[in-house]
């Protein structure tokens, strides 16, 4: 039985208008507009206008902020997967000069450098970069608040540096890396430094009155690369199904994988979220939601995907205050996902079969803890314990020979293969962790021996 379920069902079109129509008219802003992208394509977008202007669409710009960053964090990653810097680098190695050159490239992407989060006065999202036109005008004269690497500290000025590192190691701008190396090649033909017809003016609503001030838009100069896009909700869903798959065309799926993960320290009464590299990492209603959130005044934005379940979700409005982007993108991305649940890839027997492979399938012990090992269709292997908690993981064939660990307390770790000097498989061995074919079996390889005297009643 085959089935295409590429559109929406109507009720859950109808469920996600009605819940952009909530955010426009509680939120008390001019316009708002929504998109959810679903297994590869967008499938719905949908908006709201009540200042006179024509309802917008997935196609109309607005400013988007500090979701800016994620894209800032990209070509960095380009930069490391290229060679040409370390996450583990001090910023001095590759920006001398700076006054903060001994904080690492990983600790500005995942906002545990100890910068402070805001330039000196004026505040810079509401004046003009010319005021700022140097790194020592943006990090002032106080520029660490906190030690490197003990605490997660948002920061817009550890981004602005990473432009500028980006700038120094690619020998280009920021913004001609941005066009050539993510916007073009991912085809986001409506993503810019700069807006372009159709977008929609930033204003800012009166609290106590249904009354509109328009808002400045300021060029941000050499702090760009830490808010200063214009977007829409089609180009973010489309860049949120990038960061949640990789396209060999500027990131593999692995480094955008290793960008989703937990990077930054934990923070007491913070454990529902944490950062990655450039990204958010939070749990809602039970889902892993990764994305971004973004504000500069007359605007907000919010972007959130979820890998588990193939869908993603972007909210933009002009309005400096009021509706909660990121709270509507992720309302939006749950009502596709619990209404229209990811249908499952059909089960398929492998191509072929490795017999020396096969063999190792079944259970293993560690001690006395019972695990069961099986074949992954990519060539992989998965331990798992077969009751009770314990340690499981997924592991990477390694072309050498050897699986590579990809989960939790194994990753980066490695599972090999022992045999014995007759060549037939004498144990596994995983980070040192022995497995054996039975629990404490004697002449097995078992660290500390096993007790002459075997198992035994009381």
């Amino acid at each position: 039985m085959t089935s295409s379920f590429a559109s929406l069902l109507p009720g859950t079109e109808r469920a996600l208008f009605h819940r952009v129509a909530l955010a426009q008219s509680e939120g008390r802003t001019p316009s708002l507009v929504g998109a959810v992208a679903r297994d590869g394509a967008v499938v719905w977008s949908g908006g709201r206008s009540g200042d006179g202007t024509p309802d917008p669409d997935a196609g109309t710009q607005y400013r988007i902020g500090s979701i800016t960053k994620p894209f800032t964090a990209v070509l960095v990653m380009r930069l490391r997967d290229e060679g040409l810097l370390d996450l583990s680098d001090p910023l001095e190695k590759h920006l001398p000069g700076t006054g903060v050159g001994e904080v690492t490239i990983a600790q500005l992407l995942c906002h545990s450098a100890g910068l402070a989060a805001e330039s000196p006065a004026p505040w810079w999202e509401r004046t003009p970069g010319t005021l700022r036109p140097g790194l020592a005008d943006v990090l002032g004269p106080q520029p660490s608040l906190h030690p490197a690497g003990r605490r997660f500290h948002y920061s817009n000025t550890g981004y602005t540096l990473l432009g500028s590192l980006i700038a120094a190691v690619r020998g280009t701008s920021w913004e001609e890396a941005l066009r050539t190396e993510i916007l073009e090649p991912l085809g986001l033909h409506r993503t810019d430094v700069r807006p372009s017809a159709t977008h929609a003016r930033g204003w800012a609503v009166h609290p106590w009155a249904d009354a509109l001030l328009p808002e400045p838009s300021e060029d941000l100069g050499i702090m760009a690369p830490a808010g200063q896009l214009w977007s829409t909700v089609g180009d973010l869903c489309r860049f949120a199904l990038f960061l949640a798959e990789g396209d060999a065309k500027v990131l593999s799926a692995e480094t955008v994988r290793e960008m989703r993960a937990p990077a930054a320290p934990v923070q007491e009464g913070e454990w529902d979220g944490v950062f990655g590299l450039g990204l958010r990492i939070d749990r809602v209603g039970g889902r892993t939601l990764v994305g971004h959130g973004g504000s500069l005044p007359g605007f907000v934005a919010g972007l959130r995907f979820s890998v588990a379940d193939g869908v993603a979700a972007a909210v933009l409005a002009n309005a400096t205050s009021g509706p909660q982007p990121g709270v509507v993108a992720a309302d939006l991305l749950g009502i596709v996902a619990d209404a229209e649940p990811r249908i499952p890839a059909p089960w398929k027997p492998l191509p072929s079969v490795d017999r020396e492979l096969l063999e190792l399938t079944g259970p293993w012990y560690w001690g006395t803890y019972a695990y069961g090992l099986a074949l992954l269709a990519d060539g992989g292997v998965e331990l798992r314990p077969l009751r009770g908690a314990g340690r499981a993981a997924r592991f990477r064939a390694e072309p050498g020979g050897g699986w590579t660990g990809l989960d939790d307390y194994f990753t980066g770790e490695t599972l090999t293969v022992v045999r014995g000097a007759d060549g037939r498989v004498s144990h596994l061995d995983v980070g040192s962790f022995v497995f054996t074919r039975e629990p404490y079996e004697q002449g097995d390889a078992v660290p500390g021996g096993v007790d002459q005297g075997g198992w035994r009643g009381r």
